[in-house]
């Protein structure tokens, strides 16, 4: 069994999640129910599979769930984009939020190729 809260992708990961809730909360009211909650679940779903993997027996298990995870990166990724595309995020927006979550997908990476060596 792995500590989740001493892994740096899992804080990190946990800082985007902070940082995707107050962009979308600028976003219209008529988005709360569909894009809104899909962009916050999707970015939720990042450090919690990392923390369910951590509570595994294994670390092929553990993999597992990083690579659920390492797929929610892809997820939002594509949400976002679609929010920019929309007019719902600034171009600047968008960056940082990328920039902070190819972060997350390179060290989730990395960890899953550890876990499996």
């Amino acid at each position: 069994m792995h500590e989740y809260r001493k892994l740096i992708v899992w804080r990190k990961a946990i800082d985007l999640v902070s940082d995707i809730y107050k962009l979308t909360a600028e976003f219209p009211k008529k988005e709360q129910f569909s894009l809104t909650s899909q962009i916050n679940r999707a970015a939720v779903s990042i450090p919690s599979n990392i923390a369910e993997g951590a509570g595994r027996n294994s670390n092929k298990e553990f993999a597992q769930f990083l690579s659920i995870a390492h797929a929610s990166t892809y997820e939002l990724e594509t949400q976002l984009i679609i929010s920019k595309n929309l007019g719902y995020l600034a171009q600047e927006d968008l960056k940082k939020a990328l920039n902070q979550l190819y972060e997350v997908q390179k060290m989730n990476y990395a960890l899953q190729r550890k876990l499996r060596q």
